[in-house]
C-alpha cells in the first residue's frame, strides 16, 4: 500500500469578506500537519480588487506547502471589462505560479480545469463555462501522468448542468464528467456553493466522485466556514469537513448542488447583478 498523502482542499476564501478567525486557524492547521499539497479551487477575492488580491498573495505564500489556486468568478473584473476580456487572470500576477498549477505526488496528481470564460451568453456570469480548449488541456495533462498514476481534478464550478439548458450550472460539464469517467479520476474537488458535499454523478460511462468544500468567509450559506482535509492511501478517498464548531463531517455536507449556488448576502455587502455593470463603481486599475 502507498503512503497515506494528506491533502486540504480549500474555497470560496473572499478576501474581502474573509472571516480572519477561520484563516488563522487553516493557517495554523498547515504549519502542524504540513499537507502534501493545498488545492485551492477559487473565489480568492469578492471583487477582484487589487488590495484584494494582495491580501490573497500575502495569504498564500504564507503557507507551508506546495499550493494550487483555480480561478472563480468573482477573482475575474467584473467593473473594468477591458481587463476581463483581454487579460482576465492579470491580477494574479504575483502569484501566477501557483495558478492553475499542476502538482504532482507519488501515485496521485492535483490537476486543474478552469471552469470560467470572460464572458457567455447568458446574463449570469457566476456560472461556470467549460470551453473545448480547457478540457483538452486538462485531458492532456491526466493522460501524461505516469502509469497507474489517479488524478484529483480541481474545478471552481461544480460540473453539474442543474435545471434547464438555460440555467445550467456548468456548460457543458456532464460532457466533461463524460470524458474524465474514462480516465483514472479520484475524484473532481469544487468550491462555488459554500457549503461541502460529496456525492457520485453518474455519467454513460461510470460514475465520477463530486467533492465540494465550503466557505472560509463571511458569505456563509447553511455552514460554518470549514475546508476538506482529504487522506488518500492509495485506494481510498477519505473526507472530513474541518470546522472550527466541531460539527460531523456528515452534518457539514449538503446532499445535492443546489441550482442556485449563491450564498446569502453578508451584512454591508454591496448588491451588484452578477454580468452587468453598475455605472457608479469607477474602474480598478
Amino acid at each position: 500500500m502507498a503512503d497515506k498523502k494528506l491533502l486540504f482542499h480549500l474555497s470560496d476564501i473572499h478576501f474581502g469578506l474573509e472571516d480572519n478567525h477561520a484563516l488563522d486557524w487553516v493557517e495554523r492547521e498547515i504549519a502542524e500537519r504540513r499537507p502534501d499539497a493545498v488545492a485551492i479551487t477559487g473565489d480568492l477575492t469578492m471583487r477582484a480588487r487589487t488590495d484584494e488580491f494582495a491580501a490573497a498573495e500575502k495569504w498564500i505564500h504564507s503557507l507551508q506547502a506546495p499550493v494550487t489556486v483555480e480561478p472563480g468568478n468573482h477573482d475575474l473584473p467584473n467593473y473594468y471589462l477591458p481587463s476581463r476580456y483581454l487579460n482576465p487572470l492579470g491580477r494574479f500576477e504575483a502569484f501566477r505560479e501557483v495558478v492553475e498549477k499542476r502538482i504532482e505526488l507519488p501515485g496521485i496528481a492535483l490537476v486543474p480545469l478552469n471552469t470560467n470564460v470572460p464572458a457567455q451568453p447568458r446574463l449570469n456570469w457566476s456560472k461556470g463555462w467549460i470551453t473545448e480548449r480547457a478540457l483538452t488541456d486538462c485531458l492532456d495533462q491526466i493522460d501524461a501522468l505516469p502509469e497507474g498514476g489517479r488524478a484529483l481534478v480541481c474545478v471552481h464550478h461544480p460540473l453539474r448542468e442543474t435545471g434547464t439548458k438555460g440555467t445550467a450550472l456548468t456548460r457543458n460539464g456532464e460532457k466533461a464528467l463524460d470524458a474524465l469517467a474514462q480516465r483514472n479520476v479520484l475524484g473532481v474537488l469544487s468550491g462555488h456553493v459554500h457549503d461541502a458535499f460529496d456525492i457520485m454523478e453518474q455519467t454513460p460511462h461510470g460514475p465520477v466522485r463530486m467533492v465540494g468544500a465550503g466557505t472560509l468567509s463571511q458569505r456563509i450559506r447553511s455552514t460554518p466556514p470549514s475546508f476538506n482535509e482529504l487522506t488518500w492511501d492509495g485506494e481510498n478517498l477519505h473526507v472530513c469537513v474541518r470546522n472550527l464548531e466541531d460539527i460531523d463531517t456528515p452534518a457539514m455536507m449538503i446532499d445535492d448542488v443546489p441550482e442556485n449556488a449563491l450564498p446569502p448576502r453578508s451584512e454591508g455587502e454591496p448588491v451588484a447583478p452578477i454580468g452587468r455593470v453598475p455605472r457608479t463603481d469607477p474602474p480598478v486599475h
